[in-house]
């Protein structure tokens, strides 16, 4: 599956996750025309080295794993650029770029989350939902309501809402099952927080 890349520093896209975005470079705004006319998706990956850290090639300094990304809305400006929201979908895994386009692209391999038990993963999802509550009280009502139900969208939202690094974030990203990623999310919150009251 071919995609098209929009690299963005600091920024790990997990499923579920809205993302509002604003396409502003003329490689991004013919990325985004592309999309628009085939309605397929693209890949978001994390620039893991800037260019005022590296000179190397573009394609050398951006993460090998990231999340497809599904174009939600679109609004076009007078300038030309665009204000779009996406939603985060399946993790995938770069096997080849491509430099035919204004824009980087890649074959990419769908890389689904293993297996894991389900019970498990509702446990951890529960555990890690009290953790951030007792991290973030004042926001404690806030953040059960705004909470997802399933073990999944709860591991994205704690991913957003956890004061993590990108290289935190795109470790939980890479974990091989739901389960893992729970708990990986899980070892970041801060030891207070995981203490009962």
């Amino acid at each position: 599956m071919r995609v098209p890349l929009f690299p963005l520093p600091k920024l790990v896209l997990f499923p579920g996750v809205l993302l509002p975005l604003y396409v502003f470079e003329p490689r991004y705004r013919a990325l985004l025309a592309d999309v628009q006319a085939s309605g397929g998706p693209f890949g978001i990956v994390r620039i893991v080295v800037s260019s005022e850290e590296s000179d190397r090639p573009f394609h050398e300094r951006v993460s090998r794993v990231g999340t497809l990304a599904s174009l939600r809305q679109a609004q076009g400006h007078e300038d030309g650029t665009s204000t779009i929201l996406v939603t985060g979908g399946e993790r995938f895994e770069i096997e080849r770029f491509h430099f035919d386009q204004p824009y980087l692209s890649a074959d990419v391999r769908l890389w689904p989350l293993e297996g894991s038990d389900a019970e498990v993963e509702r446990v951890s999802a529960s555990e890690l939902l009290s953790a951030l509550i007792r991290l973030r009280p004042e926001e404690g009502e806030a953040l059960r309501r705004a909470a997802p139900s399933e073990p999944l969208l709860l591991a994205s939202f704690a991913a957003a809402s956890l004061p993590l690094t990108p290289e935190q974030r795109e470790d939980a990203l890479r974990a091989p099952t739901l389960g893992d990623r729970l708990d990986v999310l899980l070892g970041y919150v801060p030891r207070e927080a995981k203490l009962l009251n």
